[in-house]
Order: structure tokens, then sequence, then C-alpha cells
């Protein structure tokens, strides 16, 4: 199963980290790894698997994670600051748990909170409509390099490579 083999890759801070996050959130632990499952599929349902590169797609593919994993566990609570919060944090823990290049890393986390954004002003328009927002958002993603300031691109995808 690949959820095993990715847990064997863990080390013990990041396995004790994640528990602690289980633990408090326990309701959420479906729907995010539902999300998960999902993201990944619409992502290589668009994108082929260019999603799994550090360009537009894969910007995508994080903002779509987090708003997906923000939807699922709404089913939870409808509190949207809790709903927000578990997906920065369990999002934030996967990029530090596998661990990216500086850069990439930036990346991810900066479309991650992309992603919470959208849902925080689209939680009420259907998956179909948000996969279209964010795929006119992904056709003008910019492209960054060390030297960006990500702060100018808030609410905006990001890149590294042209896919």
């Amino acid at each position: 199963m690949k959820l095993i083999k990715q847990l064997k890759r863990l080390d013990f801070k990041s396995i004790l980290t994640l528990l602690r996050l289980c633990f408090r959130f326990p309701f959420f632990v479906f729907p995010t790894l539902s999300a998960t499952k999902k993201c990944m599929s619409i992502s290589t349902e668009h994108y082929g698997r260019k999603h799994y590169k550090n360009g537009p797609a894969n910007a995508f593919r994080h903002a779509l994670w987090n708003y997906v994993i923000a939807k699922k566990c709404s089913f939870i609570t409808s509190n949207k600051a809790t709903l927000l919060m578990w997906a920065k944090k369990i999002t934030d823990w996967h990029e530090h748990a596998f661990p990216n290049r500086e850069l990439a890393k930036k990346m991810d986390l900066h479309n991650n909170e992309v992603g919470r954004f959208i849902f925080s002003e689209y939680s009420l328009k259907t998956e179909y409509e948000v996969i279209k927002i964010l795929k006119k958002m992904t056709l003008i993603s910019v492209k960054v390099d060390s030297s960006s300031n990500f702060d100018d691109f808030k609410n905006r995808l990001v890149h590294i490579i042209n896919d």
C-alpha cells in the first residue's frame, strides 16, 4: 500500500507530530486521506503526470489539495477557521516531513496558502466551479526563482519550471 510506503520514509519526530495532529483532529483524518486521493486523481485527469513536476500543474495540485481538504472536512464542522487551520497544519506538516529543495518548498507552501484562500472565498461553489477557477489561475501562474519575493504574488499561483 502506498500509504505504508510513505510512512516508512518518515523520521520519528515527523511520525510523532503526525500522531499529535491526528489525535487532536481525529474526525479530519479520513476526509483528508480521501481529499488527497481525489486531488491526485483530478490533477492527473487534467494535467497527466505534469503535476509531479514544479510547473503550473503542480501549483494547481497544491492549491486544489488544500481546497479539497477543507471542503471534505467541512462535513465535520462548518467552522471555517478550524477548517483552514487544519488544512494548513496537515499540509505544512507534509512539506516538512517530506523535504524538498528550498525553492520548491517555498513554492508548495505558497500554493497551499492560495488553495486555502480559494476555499475561504469560494467554499459555497461546486467542485467543478472551483476547478475552473484554479485552471484559469494556473494559466497565469507566475514563474519564480530564488530571488523572487513571494509576498508579491499573494493569492496567485506560482511555479518554478514551465511544463
